[in-house]
């Protein structure tokens, strides 16, 4: 794990981190998922593979689900207490606007606050199957992000972009940047 940037916006730390999802220590994963619940590619896959075939078992209980909802599970073998399966896509393998990564991420959090988690942590949402460039990803993400913590600040201690991919968390730092409010505590740039 190697933290790139980290920033305080209305009293919560967003931490952009190169890393395995499935090895942080959060409340809550989020699983940027298709509609019908199926986990089998992407982080929906590892998820799937790390945590046990159970969590793909409860979500599927709830499927379809709409994107702009999401639906909770337990989080398995993984370190997580929760997982959070917001869909970015209808069906498996669908390319998908930065709308649905915006309307994914926007809910993500709202089941968070439902849960009164503090913790919890995403993966570039629409960046893998989804097609989305890491760029446009941040920038949905990141619209999110800030309406919630707007309507609700200090809803979480922490909100953790993580993502092998390094482009992803790079291109969150930058949006991050860009953020006027955002108090930058720490960046790493090697």
């Amino acid at each position: 794990m190697k933290t790139l940037c980290e920033s305080i916006y209305k009293g919560t730390r967003i931490k952009c981190i190169v890393g395995d999802i499935t090895s942080i220590e959060v409340d809550a994963i989020v699983n940027p998922a298709n509609s019908l619940m199926l986990m089998g590619g992407g982080v929906a896959g590892v998820l799937k593979r790390r945590g046990g075939s159970e969590i793909e078992r409860e979500a599927r209980k709830y499927a379809p689900v709409e994107i702009g909802k999401a639906v909770v599970t337990p989080a398995g073998r993984l370190k997580a207490k929760y997982i959070i399966h917001s869909p970015t896509m209808e069906k498996p393998a669908m390319r998908i606007s930065s709308e649905n990564a915006y309307k994914a991420t926007r809910a993500a959090l709202i089941k968070g606050i439902d849960l009164t988690i503090s913790k919890i942590a995403f993966p570039g949402m629409g960046t893998g199957v989804g097609g989305l460039s890491p760029s446009e990803a941040a920038k949905a993400m990141l619209r999110a992000i800030r309406e919630i913590l707007d309507m609700i600040p200090g809803c979480f201690d922490e909100i953790i972009i993580v993502d092998i991919n390094k482009e992803v968390p790079e291109a969150l730092c930058k949006e991050l940047g860009n953020m006027k409010e955002a108090k930058r505590i720490a960046t790493n740039n090697s």
